[in-house]
């Protein structure tokens, strides 16, 4: 039954293997291999066992109040909390987060609210060595003044 279908709003290549209905609240972590497709409310994390290729989808009705550790989502819904996205996140029209949003690639429709910070993580989920190798800016600053008095200045 969901393992042919992808329910609408899932882009993603990888069938559902797990269904979160409109009426359903689930209260604690959820730990998930394959896709899985929320419609109702998670009251707790939302963790993808070690696969690369594990999806999750969020309908415009669905709702995830804790961190998501996924490296596949769509989200149309809100997640109230930090999103970490290893692979790929989508935000459509209708998506909402609070929270920052750890990303290795991101596409986000106009519409899209994010009441945090994006961070783009390279390979390995850290951020891009250029960026993290950058000297403060008062180090410049001593260096300019220090060119400077070499020159008379």
């Amino acid at each position: 039954m969901f393992g042919g279908n992808n329910p609408k709003g899932n882009s993603s290549s990888t069938p559902v293997d797990t269904l979160i209905g409109r009426q359903t609240e689930i209260l604690g972590d959820v730990r998930f291999s394959g896709g899985l497709h929320v419609d109702g409310k998670i009251k707790g994390k939302v963790i993808a066992n070690s696969d690369k290729a594990a999806s999750l989808s969020i309908s415009d009705t669905g709702l995830v109040e804790g961190d998501v550790r996924v490296p596949n989502i769509v989200l149309n819904g809100a997640v109230i909390g930090d999103v970490h996205a290893t692979e790929k996140i989508t935000l459509a029209a209708k998506a909402r987060v609070n929270g920052n949003v750890y990303y290795k690639i991101i596409e986000m429709e106009g519409g899209a609210t994010v009441n945090g910070q994006l961070v783009h993580e390279g390979e390995g989920g850290r951020a891009p060595a250029a960026l993290a190798q950058q000297k403060p800016a008062d180090e410049s600053t001593d260096q300019l003044s220090e060119a400077r008095r070499a020159k008379g200045l």
